[in-house]
């Protein structure tokens, strides 16, 4: 028999399509979702055609937050999980030049997942049950020069999780957090990556369902991210404003 449905909002990322297979393999249909879904045809058919469940293709526009309601409305059946994997990381020197394109990565990372995230939890609410997943990122837990206009993007949205997921706790509706610290993809292709602080997209996945059968509320991809994130949040900001991390 097959599962309630898992949506992927972002699903043409490399996580997103690696979720859409863990989850279609345990027997859930599917609901892909992103802008431009041609470019999902082929992923649509290998999911029907590897683990014979229905999958369907879906619309979706992260920064078109009017639209946001109406794409729920248009679902052929409401899920029974979203997971979100909406994201843009830009340039960190674009974004320092250029306040739209800062703004962009802003809404990218935080408005738009909270608005549609929003959505999903009075829905879920409504009918007494649900879980939503939201992926962050450890870039948010400190502002790093590096990457602060992304990692603020992200703090506000592991703020936004952490406060529906407190709101929800009384409820049928769970929240989780995911922090997946590095992932191999084309996001981050050609960066330095170290090898034991990186995880395969695969990886995510899994952690993912995982957290959802187990109704985990934050999880750290790989568990030397907690410890990692542990030293960095408590180095004293007189020393940590003269570091390069």
């Amino acid at each position: 028999m097959t599962k309630a449905p898992v949506l992927i909002l972002g699903a043409r990322s490399d996580i997103g399509r690696a979720i859409a297979h863990r989850f279609a393999a345990s027997g859930h249909s599917i609901q892909l979702a992103a802008r431009g879904t041609e470019s999902l045809a082929a992923d649509k058919t290998d999911l029907e055609l590897r683990y014979r469940v229905a999958v369907t293709l879906h619309d979706f526009d992260a920064l078109a937050v009017e639209t946001h309601a109406g794409f729920i409305d248009a679902l052929p059946v409401l899920p029974g999980t979203v997971v979100c994997v909406v994201g843009l990381m830009g340039e960190q020197i674009d974004n320092e030049q250029d306040v739209p394109a800062a703004i962009t990565v802003m809404r990218s990372n935080y408005e738009g997942p909270a608005s549609i995230l929003s959505i999903f939890a009075n829905r879920f609410l409504a009918r007494g049950h649900g879980t939503i997943v939201g992926v962050s990122s450890v870039a948010g837990e400190r502002g790093r020069a590096k990457n602060y206009v992304y990692g603020s993007a992200k703090a506000g949205f592991t703020a936004f999780l952490s406060g529906l997921r407190n709101r929800l706790a009384k409820t049928g509706v769970h929240v989780v957090t995911v922090l997946p610290g590095f992932v191999a993809t084309q996001m981050t292709a050609g960066m330095d990556l170290p090898a034991k602080l990186t995880a395969e997209p695969s990886e995510v996945a899994e952690a993912i369902e995982k957290a959802v059968l187990k109704r985990k509320d934050v999880i750290y991809v790989r568990p030397i991210w907690q410890l990692v994130m542990l030293v960095i949040r408590n180095i004293p900001e007189r020393i940590f404003k003269r570091l390069n991390l």
